[in-house]
């Protein structure tokens, strides 16, 4: 079972820094998780919500705000600096595009242009590149494209929806129901899981065959499973 780390070693920095990110590779995970959004500029960042507030206390709508000011005020990181080191360390990508959204779906279309230029270094260092949401039409849009797609939800029925090859539903469905990778797996589909913090569940996870784990504290997971 791999680890990814969930918005990078989140537990121990700020969430989707670029110190966040660097921890987790000294921290051991196998990968990391991001979430990207478009600024009003039309710069790809790696940011969860969409504003500043909660993490800065200064009120900025990422949408609405140029690049330059959000580096100001919360030190944003570009995606394509995380693609680099994620490169350079040979470190695996999920990658969440986040909706709904005032651009639509054009999250989707810059992101696939930045991956399709970078195909070749990808390749090269051997990661995989996955691309998440938990919105149907953008997963429709990931698969169109040719790209490795993890459909997300926290509420089961939503998997009725699902085409995509990887499900990625929330650690309670795993709890709730021990039989659920078993029967993905049935029907070839690989399971990502999110977010797993708790050793036991951990534990839970591998024990149930899942294939990557979002934790925000990467040192704990191995621990709990026995790395070194």
């Amino acid at each position: 079972m791999l680890i990814y780390a969930h918005r990078g070693a989140s537990a121990d920095f700020p969430e989707g820094s670029k110190a966040a990110y660097e921890a987790a590779i000294q921290q051991g995970a196998d990968g990391f998780e991001c979430d990207v959004r478009l600024t009003k500029d039309q710069r790809i960042i790696c940011f969860h919500d969409d504003n500043t507030k909660r993490l800065t206390g200064v009120d900025l709508e990422i949408a609405q705000t140029n690049y330059a000011e959000l580096k100001q005020a919360a030190d944003v990181y570009l995606f394509s600096e995380l693609l680099d080191l994620a490169i350079k360390n040979k470190k695996s990508l999920a990658i969440e595009t986040k909706h709904p959204v005032p651009t639509g779906g054009l999250i989707e279309k810059l992101l696939h242009q930045l991956l399709s230029k970078k195909a070749d270094e990808i390749k090269a260092s051997g990661i995989s590149i996955s691309i998440m949401s938990f919105s149907w039409f953008a997963t429709q849009r990931n698969i169109r494209a040719g790209f490795e797609s993890v459909y997300l939800f926290a509420e089961p029925l939503l998997l009725n929806l699902n085409t995509a090859g990887i499900v990625g539903p929330a650690l309670q469905i795993i709890k709730n129901n021990p039989d659920f990778v078993k029967q993905q797996k049935g029907k070839g589909r690989r399971v990502f899981v999110w977010t797993v913090n708790d050793s036991a569940d951990v534990k839970l996870c591998e024990q149930a065959g899942v294939e990557v784990i979002m934790s925000d504290n990467p040192a704990q997971a191995r621990k709990a499973l026995g790395y070194s």
